[in-house]
């Protein structure tokens, strides 16, 4: 029984709490707008509506706002329309009117926040921005406005239409023009919306995502809300990359930089972040790598070695740990490296300096001691690279090379190599290879071992102890 009258005192039929409002009318909404004591472009406007409900409003000037008095700025004289739209449990309505701005009052725009986004009214030729390329965290993802979820790193977009995009702020006649290479960049969401809206044509990033094709328009202008701390874009304008948003959010603002983020209209809950600069400041930084003369040593007794070697396409027998296979002679340790060349044409091993280059003004000398099996097929001649390869055998030989790792896949171009070879077999031999002839290269990070020749595909087995790279 009691449930039976709970379930009836709460049918919502009879509970006028679930019903809803009367639709307002035009006729029951009402708003003032009133100049201030100290200037006549800054307009107080006030809900006075009959019924009560939430206000939003369009200020005329490209910007909105919501509240039950706002306050709006009119730097140049003209005709503004003021829309208010009220929202009821009825429903909603909206009324305008029409205020009119006598005179230009450029004070009103000589503020911090314009200045540093114009370089200011005495700056007729406009203060243009670019993506901060170089600098991680230039572009990302932002969800709950507290932590990134994904932020570009210094160059990442490196391949995407971002980086050709321009934003040109004029405080003079708040001007706003858009630049690029014809193409704007966005992820598959803001393809399809823009498809949508006539832009049917994208191509896959080298850098990810796509870039669509799209030129912008001759003339926008700009709305910067200093209170609210909001740039609102006309006619649709964006910062080159497309979430389907005209407004943003101001984070920071300053003479070097304008940080910026807008909600999504395309993609439920992202929130993403721009971070400008001005374009002559938009430089890559010069990365000054110190010179330090740091010794290296290594027997290969730790299954753990202090100098790490990575191997570049060596066989799977290679070994930083393996026994000895003749612990006689001038080499008696019990572990030492194993060295399988591959059937790949440059196979090898290397170490890289981290965070510093060679000083090889006194630290020039690597010796290493070395076993060279007989048992390697010497005779056999192999498939090469290509015709500029005379060698065809595998060579009872070790070439160590010092190479800048910047140049990547083309070190080999600017390296120092030196080659022993016709080594003697079946007995731990001691090396020094002497680099004082390049000590005073201060582009080498990066020592290169190469057991056998490189480019032809002759595999073998090859042993080295006790590296050292000092004075």
């Amino acid at each position: 029984m009691i449930s039976v009258f709970v379930m009836t005192a709460c049918d919502p039929q009879e509970n006028s709490d679930y019903s809803l409002g009367v639709m307002p009318t035009a006729d029951q909404l009402e708003f003032t707008t009133t100049p201030t004591a100290e200037k006549a472009n800054i307009i107080e406007i006030k809900n006075t509506s009959k019924v009560a409900g939430v206000a939003t409003w369009d200020l005329g000037n490209s910007s909105t706002d919501k509240g039950e008095n706002v306050t709006a700025q009119y730097p140049f004289k003209g005709t503004y329309t003021v829309v208010m739209t009220l929202y009821t449990t009825g429903g909603s309505v909206s009324v305008s009117k029409v205020i009119t701005i006598e005179n230009d009052d450029m004070s009103l725009l000589d503020t911090p926040m314009y200045n540093a986004l114009t370089g200011g009214a005495s700056n007729l030729a406009g203060k243009t921005w670019v993506f901060d390329q170089y600098y991680g965290g230039h572009f990302g993802l932002y969800p709950d406005d507290k932590t990134w979820t994904w932020f570009a790193a210094a160059e990442e977009k490196d391949g995407s239409s971002l980086y050709s995009q321009e934003f040109k702020f004029t405080q003079v006649g708040v001007k706003f023009n858009w630049t690029n290479n014809g193409s704007i960049y966005t992820n598959a969401a803001g393809v399809a919306d823009l498809a949508g809206k006539g832009y049917p044509t994208s191509v896959a990033a080298a850098a990810g995502d796509f870039d669509v094709t799209y030129a912008p328009k001759a003339n926008y202008t700009f709305a910067l809300n200093e209170t609210a701390k909001t740039i609102t874009l006309s006619d649709g304008a964006f910062f080159g990359f497309y979430a389907g948003a005209s407004v943003y959010k101001i984070r920071t603002l300053t003479e070097d930089v304008l940080e910026l983020e807008c909600a999504s209209t395309i993609e439920s809950g992202n929130n993403w972040i721009v971070r400008l600069i001005p374009i002559e400041k938009n430089i890559k930084p010069i990365i000054i790598i110190p010179l330090k003369e740091m010794p290296l040593t290594e027997d290969f007794e730790s299954v753990v070695p202090k100098v790490i070697f990575t191997p570049d396409a060596m066989g799977s027998l290679t070994d930083s740990s393996y026994y000895n296979p003749a612990p006689v002679g001038i080499n008696t340790s019990k572990k030492v490296f194993l060295y399988e060349k591959s059937t790949g044409f440059y196979s090898n091993i290397f170490f890289q300096a981290n965070g510093y280059k060679f000083d090889l003004s006194e630290q020039n000398q690597i010796t290493v001691k070395v076993f060279i099996p007989s048992y390697n097929d010497y005779i056999t001649e192999f498939d090469v690279a290509g015709d500029w390869i005379a060698n065809k055998k595998l060579k009872p030989q070790l070439a160590v090379k010092l190479q800048d790792s910047s140049k990547g896949g083309s070190a080999w171009e600017n390296q120092t190599e030196i080659v022993k070879g016709d080594l003697e077999t079946d007995k731990w031999i001691e090396l020094t290879f002497d680099f004082s002839i390049v000590s005073s290269r201060e582009d080498y990070d990066k020592i290169v071992i190469q057991f056998g020749a490189e480019g032809q595909a002759g595999p073998g087995i090859f042993f080295f102890d006790d590296f050292a790279f000092g004075k």
